[in-house]
Formats: C-alpha cells, structure tokens, sequence
C-alpha cells in the first residue's frame, strides 16, 4: 500500500550505543522511583527520540497534558466517533512524538480549537512499516500560534489494551493508541516545549464549517482533506 504524501514520516533518528544506553539508563531510573516526578532530561539528543525511544517499550504508554500536576489519570469518555476511541478510558499514546502534540497545543488559550490527527503505521499482517503523522487544527486558531510548554506523562502499560491493526485492501493500519480501563498513577513525566515537536511547522490548518460537512457525509473519510 502507497502511502499518502500528506502523511510526515517520522524523522531519521539513528541512534548510536551511547546514546541508546543513556536513554534506557534514564528511564530504568525514573521507572524504579515510579513517583511521578519530573524526569531530569540532561541528553544531548532531542526529547522526541527519547520519548520514541520509550514508547517502542511494551511496559510504558504515553499521554501528553498541558497540566503538569496531573496525580492520577481516571477514564473518561470521549467524543469520537471512532470504536476504538469511544469507550469509557484512559487513553495514551503508543508512539513517542503524538503525545507532544497534546501537550503542547493550548487549548485553554483556544476552547473552540477542532484537531485531526492521527499516528499509523502500515504494512502487512507481519510486519509493520515506520510510523506517519498527521496534524491538523481549526485554522482561525493555527493562525494564533497556539503553543504552550507541556508534559509528557509515563503511564504503566500492563492495563492498556493496544489499539489492533485494520485491515484495508491489502494492507494493516495499526493506529498509535491504547486504553485502559481503570485508573492510575504515571510512573514519570517529563517537560516539553513547542521546539520539542519536530512537527511544529507543519501542523496544518482546516475550516471547521467545511470539516464538519465532511465528517458527517463520509464518517471514515480521514483526513477529509477537502476542509484543508
């Protein structure tokens, strides 16, 4: 399956041993404290490879709030049309650059502000590709720049049940998300800023009116590009 050219592949990101080892040392760390405090981030490689980094783990999920006192995370129930997402949960982020987004786009400043976004990876039943990106907000609000400094929250992953692949033609579509239904303390969280998203520049902006005609003719049509 061809991927769309709207969707940003995640940057290169080699990693040399000394990096990869001051990463896992990092967060062996901040696991065993497990206190919830702020992770003392002193590496030279940016924030979003280290989170990449973690997220690739199978015992640490993600969820990106521009409140940084958060103690505990307790299901909610969103609105979204989507199976998956329409449950009563907590939701997190499989995937180390996504959850940066929500933390760093003020919704306070922009109550009104409509997102489209998503994390993929495709490729077949076996083996998955690298992951994509897509974001989009209302475009009156892009227009206000509406960042914010934020955190990245290091959740427990053993109650999250990962978001399974979808089958489209012949290829699988694996979203970057997982929900859990119960609640619970993050192990750790770490502080971003607007430069820490290596997507900032290319966040697009859509018409709300247009989105909402789109979304209601074709429910499965992401990214209902015609409102871009």
């Amino acid at each position: 399956m061809q991927i769309p050219a709207y969707w940003l592949p995640r940057p290169e990101s080699p990693l040399d041993r000394e990096t990869t080892t001051a990463f896992d040392r990092l967060l062996e760390e901040s696991l065993e404290r497990g206190t919830g405090d702020f992770i003392d981030y002193r590496i030279d490689a940016p924030k979003w490879q280290f989170l990449c980094h973690v997220a690739d783990r199978s015992d640490v999920v993600l969820h990106g709030s521009g409140d940084a006192r958060i103690e505990r995370f307790e299901p909610r129930q969103p609105d979204d049309p989507l199976e998956f997402s329409n449950r009563f949960a907590v939701f997190a982020a499989t995937d180390g650059i996504w959850p940066i987004f929500y933390a760093i786009l003020d919704r306070v400043a922009q109550p009104a502000t409509q997102m489209v976004n998503s994390t993929v990876r495709v490729g077949t039943s076996d083996q998955l590709g690298e992951p994509h990106y897509f974001f989009s907000i209302s475009e009156s609000a892009l227009r206000e720049r509406p960042w914010r400094s934020g955190t990245v929250y290091l959740l427990p992953a053993d109650s999250f049940e990962r978001q399974p692949p979808i089958p489209i033609g012949d290829a699988w579509i694996q979203v970057a998300q997982a929900a859990s239904p119960v609640s619970m303390k993050p192990v750790a969280k770490i502080a971003v800023s607007p430069e820490d998203f290596p997507f900032l520049d290319q966040i697009r902006g859509h018409d709300d009116k247009i989105l909402a005609a789109r979304m209601a003719a074709d429910p499965g049509g992401f990214p209902w590009l015609e409102a871009i």
